[in-house]
């Protein structure tokens, strides 16, 4: 349950100067219905820990440990905001534990006992770098629920043929199942961005798709993804002899890259592989 004992962030931010920095990406959730949802999206949060990575004001934080988030470790960059967690760290005794520290050069993967999970409204200017380092250990997570830009979101899920396909896309299902939970309209934010934003799930596969080394899929991705509009027997002379690598993965060469699935793309990748 809530704690009726914390003001209204509105309140908090007004006390504490916290006005929303575009140098940090930051667009701050006040509607605690909304940040509830979130919280919920993320599923069972009272094992392990739950990681938040830019809590701003507290709103999330606040959702987490309302909906019953046993252990919270909270990453925020800006000093200005940690007289406010440390507040609610006061009302949730031994629950919330505020690192200072950028989110980017963290190691999340090792903080706090296991089941890990992240659940956070990440700063637009840093959500694609920060998920693709957390893909990397993604068997460290039981779960990466994030509200990010729309169009983030949509690559991350996109399907074959779809316009968003491409790197992003295939290299987070490789590694995970993507799930879009709910779109978040612009209004809901203080100050509200310039687009959409979209919470989505991922929840990481107890083993990769397929095998491949992920060094080479994405050299092979950023080939073909590189020259798009053209066949793979193009596109792909730069990792070597074309035709072979395609045969080698049994592969039409006249196919675009928006065409094959993660499984073709990781044929690729062993082809590549195979072929030094």
């Amino acid at each position: 349950m809530a704690d009726d004992s914390l003001p209204p962030l509105r309140e908090v931010i007004a006390r504490h100067g916290l006005m929303a920095r575009k140098s940090l990406g930051q667009h701050f959730l006040l509607d605690l219905n909304l940040t509830r949802r979130i919280a919920r999206a993320a599923g069972d949060l009272g094992r392990g820990v739950t990681i938040e990575i830019g809590p701003g004001p507290g709103g999330l934080t606040r959702a987490l440990l309302a909906e019953g988030a046993a252990r919270v470790i909270a990453i925020e960059r800006d000093q200005r905001c940690l007289p406010a967690l440390a507040e609610i760290a006061a009302v949730y005794p031994d629950r919330l534990e505020v690192v200072e520290a950028d989110a980017l050069e963290a190691d999340v993967a090792r903080l706090g006992e296991a089941p890990r999970r992240i659940v956070a409204n990440l700063p637009y200017n840093v959500a694609t770098p920060l998920l693709l380092g957390w893909l990397r250990r993604a068997t460290a997570f039981e779960s990466i629920t994030v509200m990010v830009q729309k169009e983030v979101a949509d690559r991350v899920a996109a399907a074959p043929g779809d316009a968003d396909y491409g790197r992003l896309a295939i290299v987070t299902q490789w590694l995970c199942v993507a799930k879009p939970q709910f779109n978040v309209a612009r209004e809901a934010f203080t100050p509200p961005p310039n687009v959409a934003s979209t919470v989505i799930r991922l929840d990481p596969r107890p083993a990769p798709l397929a095998p491949a080394r992920m060094e080479t899929l994405e050299r092979v991705t950023a080939a073909a993804f590189g020259q798009r509009r053209k066949m793979l027997r193009a596109s792909l002379k730069q990792l070597g002899d074309a035709a072979r690598l395609l045969g080698s993965a049994g592969i039409d060469g006249t196919r675009r890259a928006e065409e094959l699935t993660v499984e073709e793309f990781c044929a690729l990748a062993r082809a590549v592989d195979g072929a030094t």
